[in-house]
């Protein structure tokens, strides 16, 4: 057994009956137990819970179960702390829920249940999903497992460095404005933002509810084809959930590009750009033109406004979201002498510096003579922000973008200075205005320090097959996706002879 195995590698193995399923899930509690108190990805890890759903998952393959049947059947899979579990802790990185227990399972919880994954433990986040770095959690930042003194990026940062140190295999986080394919790009791993209404948010607890969407942080491709497949699917309790029929995932991935159009959007490669990522992106460019696909440049000419535009309306959909924690239902409280007394304690202490930063600025452009000037202008905009992206996929098949301005910072570099810390993400939000889709995966490294380097594609509404096709053929005719962190020395292994027992 390895760190180096993907799901399917696992899966493999589960069904010749080489490995037991509590086998595999006693191998990443080892490792969290071992790697974890440096990486700090976990803020919960359910073992006694995880080896029980193991046993469970080792009966039923003993009884003729499939991964035909169950895909993820004694798969471990981590949580990001912002999904619903029943009977777990619910807390969003963030004081103010306390010990609030989760009554029910988010739906892509009930689904990863049905697929056989075992819920492996929670993960860390900035404060409610807001931040590009970690730093915002409540209980302490998650590091970056390639160099510790630096961030894995965020909001999903816990899920990339656990996939990265190879404490899961596979994890779930969320996307808002870039908070799966940041970090992802930050860690070397694979991470997809799907459609906007391709997977179901009941059970998600909302920041900004016109641009979250749940999705898959991974070691591969594959791997993310796979979980994405499970996740995936219409859901009658989120009215934004879309009917469309699910597609295999995995059927996509051919290996093959020949024919289809890149467009390379001239907006992000501006000033700002680093100069080794501008070079990594350029040559993943050539190389998948080599692979048979044609190459253009296109334009995106609202880009330059996305990032106020996103800052006006996340903010002011956070502000509205996040006034139900006040202290009187559930979570954390700070008892006044009156009520307004009582939630103002509450929300002071229960929040942190960001998540108040963002509330006093999306109550601001809601408020009585700023919604106009503001919010609606935003709208306005945002809608620009479609337009290009619908124009432009009339013209290709997938744009082809850098994922992030830089490489990982340091901890602490940015987080007295909100403006650089959002600028993170100004390659990333764009696709949340737009509502399509959006993949990241590793094409490369720095020089010096060596940090990954994520190459990101985006794709029409319902583009997901594309995307998962263009990168799988870029995956298998590279070799950065083999590479591990310096965490410790790790070698691949030959798959276990003999059974399981």
């Amino acid at each position: 057994m390895s760190p180096q195995w993907t799901i399917e590698d696992w899966i493999a193995a589960l069904s010749r009956r080489e490995v037991s399923a509590r086998q595999v899930v006693q191998f990443y509690l080892d490792r969290i137990q071992r790697l974890d108190p440096q990486v700090h990805a976990f803020l919960e890890c359910n073992a006694a819970e995880a080896l029980a759903q193991a046993e469970a998952a080792d009966r039923a393959l003993a009884a003729g179960a499939t991964h035909a049947e169950q895909p993820l059947l004694g798969i471990p899979v981590g949580i990001k702390d912002n999904l619903a579990v029943r009977g777990h802790s619910l807390r969003c990185a963030s004081r103010i829920l306390g010990h609030f227990v989760s009554p029910y399972d988010a739906t892509v919880i009930e689904k990863l249940r049905r697929a056989g994954a075992i819920l492996l433990g929670r993960l860390n986040m900035d404060e409610f999903a807001m931040g590009s770095s970690t730093e915002n959690s409540a209980f302490g930042p998650t590091r970056n497992p390639w160099d510790l003194e630096r961030t894995p990026g965020g909001s999903s940062g816990g899920s990339a460095a656990a996939v990265s140190a190879g404490e899961c295999p596979a994890a779930l986080g969320s996307d808002t404005g870039g908070s799966i394919r940041q970090p992802a790009a930050f860690c070397g791993c694979v991470g997809i933002k799907p459609t906007y209404g391709r997977v179901s948010r009941y059970g998600l607890v909302a920041f900004a509810s016109s641009l979250d969407q749940i999705g898959p942080l991974t070691r591969t491709v594959g791997d993310a084809a796979r979980l994405l497949g499970v996740i995936a699917g219409h859901d009658p309790r989120d009215a934004t959930s879309l009917p469309d029929e699910v597609p295999d995932y995995l059927a996509a991935l051919s290996g093959d590009v020949q024919g289809l159009r890149l467009g390379l959007p001239r907006e992000y490669f501006a000033d700002g750009l680093d100069p080794e990522i501008r070079e990594a992106i350029l040559d993943a460019v050539r190389h998948l033109a080599d692979l048979g696909a044609e190459v253009v440049e296109v334009s995106l000419p609202h880009t330059r406004y996305a990032l106020a535009t996103y800052y006006i309306i996340a903010t002011a959909e956070a502000s509205t979201n996040l006034a139900r924690f006040d202290g009187i239902r559930y979570g954390f409280r700070v008892e006044g002498q009156d009520p307004i007394e009582l939630y103002e304690r509450t929300r002071g202490s229960g929040f942190g510096p960001e998540v108040k930063r963002r509330i006093i600025l999306g109550t601001f452009v809601l408020s009585s003579g700023y919604y106009d000037a503001y919010y609606l202008r935003a709208q306005k905009v945002r809608t620009l922000i479609r337009r290009d992206f619908s124009e432009a996929f009339q013209k290709v098949d997938a744009l082809i973008t850098p994922a992030t301005p830089t490489p990982a910072f340091r901890l602490g570099e940015k987080i007295s200075d909100p403006l650089q810390m959002y600028l993170s993400d100004v390659f990333t939000l764009s696709c949340n205005l737009a509502g399509i889709c959006g993949l990241t995966l590793p094409c490369g490294f720095t020089r010096q320090p060596r940090l990954p380097i994520g190459l990101q594609l985006l794709g029409p509404p319902l583009g997901e097959p594309i995307l998962l096709r263009i990168a799988h053929a870029y995956e298998q005719t590279t070799e950065w996706h083999r590479a591990r962190p310096p965490l410790e020395e790790t070698h691949p292994s030959e798959p276990p002879k003999g059974s399981a027992g």
